[in-house]
């Protein structure tokens, strides 16, 4: 039941990516909250949330499994002041890509040592980054098109701030 050494560093690793990524959707949401985009800044809080759940996730199954989660360094967002609504959304699509191949990784790693129990998990967040990278390129898709106009980003940002965000401590 336990994880091997190498899966229990593996697992922490993606913990302390996704705590990283909760941290980079903030930083991107308080760009857009000072240029006075609410609607957008509350989307992208709702997605720093969401990285908190999914590290929860990943803290349950390496404590489930008899091991010590362990969340590493933390360090600060690098992310550009002042960017324009499109290199906000253009990051949050880069950071969506490295935690997809950073799943991937942890996904190859698992198999190669045989540990069968973590498949159900990682199955879901291999489904789950698909979704989240293709959620951010539609958004960046539309902000292209939209090419900074002020009331299609105006109806954009209304758009982005229906959402309803979800608690940090789902299971």
């Amino acid at each position: 039941m336990k994880l091997t050494p190498s899966l229990v560093d593996a697992f922490n690793a993606q913990i302390t990516l996704e705590f990283h990524a909760s941290l980079v959707y903030r930083q991107l949401a308080i760009e857009l909250e000072l240029q006075d985009l609410p609607g957008m800044a509350a989307w992208l809080r709702a997605q720093a949330d969401e990285e908190i759940v999914h590290a929860n996730k990943f803290i349950d199954h390496v404590s489930d499994r008899d091991n010590h989660p362990r969340i590493g360094a933390l360090s600060a967002p690098d992310v550009k002041e002042g960017g324009t609504v499109l290199e906000v959304f253009q990051a949050a699509y880069a950071h969506e890509q490295k935690v997809s191949e950073s799943i991937r990784q942890l996904y190859r790693l698992a198999e190669a040592e045989g540990d069968l129990d973590s498949r159900p998990l990682l199955n879901f967040f291999l489904e789950e980054q698909i979704e989240e990278e293709a959620t951010v390129s539609e958004i960046v898709g539309r902000v292209e098109l939209i090419n900074e106009d002020g009331p299609g980003l105006l109806r954009l940002d209304a758009e982005l701030g229906a959402r309803t965000p979800a608690a940090t401590e789902a299971r």
